[in-house]
């Protein structure tokens, strides 16, 4: 796999339409004070070739991924979420205390919420398109 993520960051993976995903984007980028996320859409290049990759149903995956490039592994749903807000500083950081929580529990939450999404929060016709002074933060 030829991904070109910058050495000691993680790769944020989301639905590029979707309204609450972009606004999550925003969040974790105003709050990443130690500038370790990059971003890519789930539709985009680099988005199909992990999901390739990985081999990952996507019909069953309505979720953000969290990919590790010095593990090479994934993560998926609330883990990705709270592994996440992990990193992004005090108050959003406690949230990863969620993580005890069993795994069934907080996805049946998150799953919820993605099925949802659309029709709470809306969609957007195409994927975003970053500010110059942003455009560094993402892949394709």
């Amino acid at each position: 796999m030829n991904i070109n993520i910058k050495k000691g960051k993680k790769l944020i993976l989301f639905d590029g339409v979707c309204n609450l995903c972009n606004n999550s984007v925003q969040y974790v980028i105003k709050h990443d004070n130690s500038d370790l996320f990059m971003f890519a859409a789930l539709q985009s290049n680099t988005g199909k070739q992990i999901i390739e990759t990985f081999k990952i149903d996507t019909s069953k995956m309505d979720s953000i991924l969290l990919f590790n490039p010095k593990k090479n592994n994934i993560t998926y749903k609330s883990s990705a979420a709270l592994k996440v807000a992990f990193h992004l500083g005090f108050p959003t950081s406690l949230l990863s205390a969620f993580l005890i929580v069993p795994a069934f529990i907080r996805n049946w939450v998150y799953d919820f919420i993605a099925k949802n999404r659309y029709k709470w929060y809306g969609k957007k016709e195409a994927c975003m398109i970053p500010t110059p002074e942003l455009k560094s933060k993402f892949l394709d």
